[in-house]
């Protein structure tokens, strides 16, 4: 117990001097995962609103690969990537194996498939409520994907919040693709899991609590988002 008491004490002491290592960890998973995600959700809400309001031969095999790839394991994506990038890869001209880029491509693969499905699943429950109305109108697909993403908008913003939190928490890919490389490609799931293994609870403990820290902070701007507007 006192060893508990005494490693929260000194991670709090870690935040509270702003410590270097930390910072810069800190710093460079909030850059990875931003990245990631802006990729993946301008990507996955076009793709994602199109596949909720089109009917084609096959969506059905679409929409199973789709949901299934929600359950791909981060470190599978990540040795998936290893091997686009690798030297004998068909992307290692590119020179990205261990390095910040590749970190952004491994986890921009993890979050797309999550925000195309969960996208897909929000506008294609909208539109069955808005279908005749949109049939009155005689609106084209574009239009009532388009619409539909405005009047959504709050849902999706959860759904982009969902999809940071998968990217930023996740530890396999970065680890298989990055290296956790000190001072280039360490972020702080790859950090908790060295500093535990090598027994500095303080530092582990210190970068989980920003990490929880960060996902509390989005939930609690979309609530005073929604508030705002509503109010407005």
């Amino acid at each position: 117990m006192n060893s508990i008491s005494s490693g929260l004490t000194a991670a709090f002491s870690l935040l509270a001097g702003g410590n270097a290592l930390l910072l810069d960890v800190v710093a460079r998973s909030l850059a990875v995962s931003g990245l990631a995600c802006v990729t993946a959700s301008f990507v996955g809400l076009l793709f994602g609103a199109r596949l909720a309001v089109s009917r084609f031969k096959g969506r059905s095999a679409v929409l199973a690969l789709l949901n299934t790839s929600l359950a791909l394991p981060s470190v599978v994506v990540g040795l998936v990537v290893y091997l686009l990038l690798s030297q004998s890869g068909p992307l290692g001209f590119l020179g990205w194996l261990f390095s910040f880029k590749a970190m952004v491509l491994a986890q921009t693969v993890l979050v797309l498939p999550v925000v195309m499905a969960l996208v897909r699943q929000t506008i294609e429950d909208a539109d069955v409520k808005h279908g005749e109305q949109f049939a009155s109108l005689g609106a084209s697909r574009l239009m009532r994907s388009s619409i539909l993403l405005w009047d959504e908008r709050f849902a999706l913003l959860t759904v982009l919040i969902a999809a940071f939190g998968r990217a930023i928490s996740e530890v396999g890919a970065v680890m298989v693709v990055g290296g956790n490389i000190d001072g280039f490609t360490r972020v702080m799931t790859t950090s908790i899991a060295l500093e535990t293994s090598k027994g500095d609870l303080p530092m582990a403990l210190a970068l989980g609590m920003v990490l929880l820290g960060v996902v509390l902070l989005l939930n609690v701007a979309l609530g005073l988002i929604k508030r705002l507007v509503l109010k407005a």
